[in-house]
């Protein structure tokens, strides 16, 4: 799980192109918000004043959010912008990805 939002985080930073698993998209998501969660609370705790802190975490990991959401989309063969409909786009990250190469790259369960 770690590994999964290490790698968004880290290694693909900045990367819109290819694709992602549901797998990499959705551990990517679940560390991130007990993280925020987290972080909101123990700031909380101790001053309101620290909440910058949680801004500045969800700033920094803004693009790797972006940039995993768009490989998802790619992975079911979809553009970019299916992520601003709301609820259909909670549907296509849950399907699973095309089997096989599309036009976005190989098939990251094959790779992986």
């Amino acid at each position: 799980m770690i590994e999964m939002y290490k790698k968004v985080v880290f290694e693909n930073y900045l990367n819109f192109k290819g694709r992602a698993r549901r797998q990499e998209y959705w551990m990517f998501f679940l560390v991130n918000l007990i993280i925020a969660v987290v972080l909101g609370f123990v700031t909380a705790l101790i001053s309101p004043k620290l909440a910058i802190i949680g801004n500045i975490y969800s700033l920094a990991t803004l693009l790797p959010g972006l940039g995993v959401a768009v490989r998802r989309m790619h992975d079911i063969n979809k553009e970019w912008w299916y992520i601003l409909i709301p609820l259909y786009n909670i549907y296509l990250l849950t399907i699973e990805g095309d089997k096989g190469p599309n036009q976005y790259g190989a098939d990251p369960k094959i790779n992986s």
